[in-house]
């Protein structure tokens, strides 16, 4: 029995080039996110896809229902059987049933990749550290963007080597696609 799953997360149309929250480089981190999951495929261990949905679309005005923004990208499509799970919120155990789904199939490692690196990346990979699971982040198979404060702009580069590091400090191992392929 496979005790490790990968989590896909938010790996949607939004984030590419046309969408209303374009990161830096999603289809390097997109590219490297299939190969993870091909990997887990050739294994027949578990892929959860999460698809995020904006709940109110007058107060998250992307990621909005019914529209090709909110379609998981075609480099990472989910596969006839393979689990997606839908939220409304970054933390992708939040009011759905990841928590529930995890523990009924007995896994206790995680493999994380997809978008956004200093949100929804962050929470749920803290969220899942506190439930009791080992992480593991693919850090090149992840996105992020710029970020503004007291107008100051942080590259994205900046954004995603810091909130890595900060994962790394407690919650996940971090690694690139290359070394996690060697190694498993």
């Amino acid at each position: 029995m496979n005790t490790t799953a990968l989590i896909v997360i938010d790996i949607q149309n939004e984030y590419f080039e046309n969408g209303g929250m374009e990161l830096v480089n999603p289809i390097a981190a997109s590219l490297n996110a299939g190969k993870i999951i091909n990997h887990f495929r050739e294994r027949d261990a578990p892929i959860i896809h999460i698809q995020h949905i904006s709940p109110d679309p007058a107060k998250m005005p992307f990621f909005i229902a019914g529209t090709v923004a909110v379609d998981i990208h075609s480099s990472v499509k989910p596969l006839v059987g393979e689990k997606v799970i839908k939220k409304h919120f970054p933390n992708s155990f939040r009011e759905t049933e990841l928590l529930d789904y995890l523990k009924n199939n007995q896994i206790t490692e995680l493999v994380v990749v997809g978008m956004m690196t200093h949100m929804c990346i962050d929470a749920t990979t803290r969220a899942a550290v506190d439930f009791g699971f080992a992480c593991t982040v693919i850090g090149d198979a992840c996105a992020t963007r710029d970020l503004e404060i007291n107008d100051v702009t942080v590259k994205a580069e900046d954004v995603q080597h810091a909130f890595l590091a900060a994962l790394e400090f407690f919650y996940a191992q971090i690694q690139t696609t290359e070394t996690y392929l060697a190694h498993n």
